[in-house]
């Protein structure tokens, strides 16, 4: 796993790590967390996006086709 170096005013440092003590957990895993949920959502509005997208697409081609006046079994005939 690659490491990443930011550079943070040692105030907040030490604000952050009281919290994840807090949490049992560590400040190196709560960056993670965090970069993880950012990544996740940003995958999920792409999704919803392209989801909308395709909706309204479906809604501008679809055609009524009538009543259906055919049974599968004709298919083969």
């Amino acid at each position: 796993m690659p490491n990443i170096t930011l550079s943070v005013d040692e105030r907040i440092i030490k604000q952050v790590r009281k919290i994840a003590i807090e949490r049992n957990t560590t400040l190196t895993a709560m960056v993670r967390e965090y970069l993880e949920r950012t990544a996740a959502a940003r995958d999920e509005s792409a999704r919803k996006k392209n989801l909308a997208t395709l909706k309204r697409s479906f809604g501008r081609l679809s055609r009524d086709m009538g009543k259906r006046s055919w049974r599968r079994d004709d298919l083969y005939d």
